[in-house]
């Protein structure tokens, strides 16, 4: 019930309260113009504390409202509903109120009442978007390579039109750079620290934590994916059933001759109009389109022979790789997955304008982390770690075109989502977010820096991938902030990309990874080998203003202590407000928790006792020539032959 308060009634709250303090009611008798309401209401389907109406101007009144409605996700059905009551209210009560206002004006304030809630309210109505549609568009291992980022060797033209007519964002990040892991922190709005199993890559999903296509479909959308969605990974609901963490699969259209023999069969596109077709009007849809590309294994000199592209397009290699032929090569590889990729999101885009659906759908586009290459995925660096970002909503983004400056994590994208679908947390029955939605960048208008509380992102990392003695993990945590990285790695003494014996198993078999491991058994010194694959020290500090490729640790220089130790307090201090087990000293548990595939469950203590394993990401000749292990290496290549696979 909306309620009425006087303005000799204390006003607790108030939204405005620069315009309500000191502002008594009987100063309509002197100015003849304003007249100040708060109104109170316990309504549950408004879920509002306060809501206030000055009776000024219509524009005033509008931006009332708009704030109303943008801050609770008010439907309009549920704002008309607030609208007559209010109307109803307010004429009650100043039908009592002759001891306040002569005859005239009261008159006056009843016609205006009427008049001016009626317009402008509507007005407000009419310029808040519909509950849209989402598209939710995600790659496999790209990093921010595209045009609209400065890329020349990499043709993104669908990327770069929701750019252009959105939103990029260029400091976006996933808390950890490993394909499970990162799609957890992006379903829940937690951590990967905050998900005990789902920390891991390949992990039993905890049924606790829902994720937001499930809320979604629980609250009547139509949600449906193609090809990857969480994964790779087991999630079963508490009864023991598979859970559709991504909706219901639509895998049916095959493309007659994918570009490479690597590329995926799967007709990205043609299962979208497939599921589009299952939609109805009348109830809004989700559609996560998971492609597997650009991920490992690539057609080597596809981006050169098919892709049209030459070896001097590309204006640098980073720093921790040689600058060669080989690994050139690998890179244009890489950039011909991506634009397969944008192919198919080009014609999403254009299906969803032919259908007349393209203003009113949010449309998001990344990937789950940086490049499929040595020191890159599976890490918790720069390039590791920032993902590409751009959203587009005609309907719902104010000036689009921006370039926005603030710092981005996966776990800001759940909230935004249940924000534009009108789901308050309770209702949507996941677990507590950590981030926070990014809406209030959408209603901006602000390129840049929009939100100064937006100034740093938390990384990290755990068992990303096994192959090291008792299927431990590496496990990082790191905070970047205006240029800065620190990172703090827990377990120093282990081998951050997998033991030597084993291959190196938490990095991908491919030509970069297989040049420098052969450049480094010709030359134990080579400084590519150590950057890729060496031991690391237990702090790192990088400063990206002057080295984006963080390859100079100045953590253990004097003259940057201060800023080492600012950054490391900052991290601490956020990671105990999480309960981080890593901080609060039970970080043990990330290692205990088991694998999901059983067949590499121990592989390590397997593989060196000359047992035939089995690894499809990695390739024979990364395990190193030790003494004593060239028949476990034949026999591992004799095993991995014909499994060679994208996850």
């Amino acid at each position: 019930m909306a309620t009425l308060l006087r303005r000799d009634e204390p006003c607790r709250a108030p939204l405005f309260s620069n315009r309500l303090e000191n502002d008594p009611i009987s100063t309509y008798k002197a100015t003849n113009r304003r007249v100040v309401y708060a109104f109170e209401s316990s309504d549950a389907d408004f879920d509002c504390q306060r809501f206030h109406l000055q009776i000024v101007s219509l524009n005033d009144m509008k931006r009332s409202t708009q704030h109303h409605k943008r801050s609770q996700g008010v439907s309009k059905m549920a704002f008309g509903f607030f609208q007559l009551r209010l109307i109803a209210t307010l004429l009650h009560r100043l039908d009592k109120s002759a001891d306040l206002l002569p005859r005239p004006a009261k008159s006056l304030i009843v016609l205006g009442a009427w008049l001016g809630i009626i317009l402008s309210m509507d007005r407000a109505a009419a310029s808040q978007p519909d509950r849209p549609n989402i598209l939710f568009c995600i790659a496999d291992d790209w990093g921010v390579h595209a045009g609209c980022y400065g890329t020349q060797w990499v043709k993104t033209p669908a990327f770069d039109r929701v750019a252009k007519e959105g939103l990029l964002f260029r400091r976006a990040y996933t808390p950890n750079a490993k394909c499970a892991p990162s799609r957890a922190c992006l379903l829940t709005g937690r951590n990967s620290w905050q998900l005990k199993e789902a920390a891991n890559h390949i992990c039993y999903f905890p049924a606790e934590f829902r994720g937001w296509p499930e809320a979604l479909t629980e609250n009547g959308w139509t949600v449906g994916h193609t090809q990857k969605g969480w994964g790779p990974g087991i999630a079963l609901a508490e009864d023991g059933t598979p859970r559709q963490m991504t909706g219901i699969q639509f895998n049916m259209r095959k493309l007659e001759s994918p570009p490479t023999s690597s590329i995926s069969k799967i007709d990205y596109a043609g299962n979208f109009t497939d599921f589009l077709n299952t939609t109805s009007k009348d109830v809004p849809w989700c559609f996560w389109y998971g492609a597997i590309e650009p991920h490992r294994d690539y057609e080597f000199g596809s981006g050169v022979a098919k892709g049209k592209k030459k070896l001097s397009d590309i204006e640098r290699v980073p720093k921790f790789w040689p600058d060669i032929e080989e690994i050139r090569h690998d890179l244009l590889d890489y950039a011909y997955e991506i634009e397969h990729f944008d192919s198919h999101l080009g014609m999403m885009l254009d299906e969803l304008e032919k259908r007349g659906q393209l203003d009113n759908t949010l449309v998001i586009v990344t990937s789950d982390h940086g490049p499929p290459f040595p020191r890159s995925k599976g890490n918790a660096y720069e390039m590791a770690n920032h993902v590409p970002l751009a959203m587009m909503w005609k309907n719902g983004i104010q000036k689009p075109g921006r370039t926005i400056d603030d710092f981005v994590s996966f776990i800001d994208i759940a909230p935004t989502l249940l924000t534009v679908a009108g789901l308050s947390q309770e209702k949507s029955g996941m677990a507590e977010v950590t981030g926070a939605t990014l809406t209030d960048i959408f209603q901006s208008g602000v390129s840049g820096q929009v939100n100064p509380e937006r100034d740093h992102v938390l990384i990290g990392k755990e068992r990303t991938d096994v192959g090291r003695p008792h299927d431990a993990g590496y496990p990082i945590r790191g905070i970047i902030e205006g240029t800065w990285i620190y990172i703090e790695n827990f377990e120093s003494s282990r081998w951050p990309a997998g033991n030597p014996e084993t291959g190196y198993m938490d990095c991908d078999a491919g030509m970069t990874k297989s040049v420098i491991l052969q450049h480094h058994r010709k030359d134990p010194n080579d400084k590519f080998w150590d950057l890729c694959f060496g031991i690391r020290p237990p702090e790192e500090l990088y400063d990206l203003s002057i080295d984006p490729d963080c390859v100079m640790n100045l953590a253990d220089l004097p003259k940057a202590e201060a800023e080492k130790a600012k950054l490391r307090n900052r991290l601490y201090a956020k990671l105990m407000e999480q309960n981080d087990p890593r901080i609060t000293g039970d970080g043990v548990v990330f290692d205990a928790y088991p694998h999901a595939t059983q067949s590499n469950v121990g592989f390590y203590e397997r593989f060196m006792n000359g047992e035939p394993v089995k690894a499809g990401w990695i390739d024979a000749t990364d395990i190193e020539p030790t003494p004593g292990l060239e028949e476990k290496r034949r026999n591992f290549e004799a095993q991995n032959k014909k499994n060679k696979k994208k996850e």
